[in-house]
């Protein structure tokens, strides 16, 4: 089963928010009642991976600007049916920032779910997104274009609020700080 992998990740990812608990448990769900999961074309969801990007120092961490959505937020992308969710995020950081980043660990970073809004035929949708940390093996000043994003660039982690301050995003900040 192509699914075991990121249940065997999630049942041993342990959080101390209430609220990340609750969607891991429905993220665990989602991916045991759906065996096409990480397809796009399942359209009451699917499972997406992001990649949480900080600097060296850990002071900074890679956020863009989404075009679509208008807000800041870090890479991820549609597994678009690869199970290797990490690989997912990774891909997608390079795909969106142009820089080269390595997991900092293997385990699951974060956990989170949200609605996204209908756009293009595409009926309104759950993102079951899978987070990893990653740390950038350079930072670049000057960050390449990004034809999904208005911007990219690194924010300290002091800053991020300013943003996007939403609960999702406050915590991987929280849990950057240590």
């Amino acid at each position: 089963m192509i699914r075991n992998n990121i249940l065997e990740l999630l049942r041993v990812y342990r959080s101390d928010d209430p609220l990340e608990n609750s969607m891991l448990q429905d993220t665990i769900q989602f991916i045991e009642e759906h065996p096409d999961c990480f397809e796009r074309s399942l359209l009451v969801g699917h499972v997406t991976g992001s990649a949480w990007i900080l600097n060296r120092e850990c002071t900074h961490a890679l956020m863009m600007h989404h075009k679509k959505l208008d807000k800041w937020f870090q890479p991820g992308g549609h597994c678009d049916g690869d199970p290797d969710v990490m690989a997912v995020a990774a891909k997608e950081a390079w795909e969106e920032t142009g820089v080269t980043v390595e997991p900092v660990s293997t385990a699951v970073f974060d956990v989170d779910h949200h609605m996204i809004p209908e756009n293009k035929g595409v009926p309104r949708h759950t993102h079951y997104d899978i987070r990893f940390l990653f740390r950038a093996n350079k930072t670049a000043d000057e960050l390449p274009s990004n034809p999904e994003a208005k911007a990219v660039r690194w924010i300290p982690l002091e800053e991020v609020e300013n943003y996007n301050s939403t609960p999702s995003i406050m915590r991987l900040v929280k849990k950057s700080l240590g």
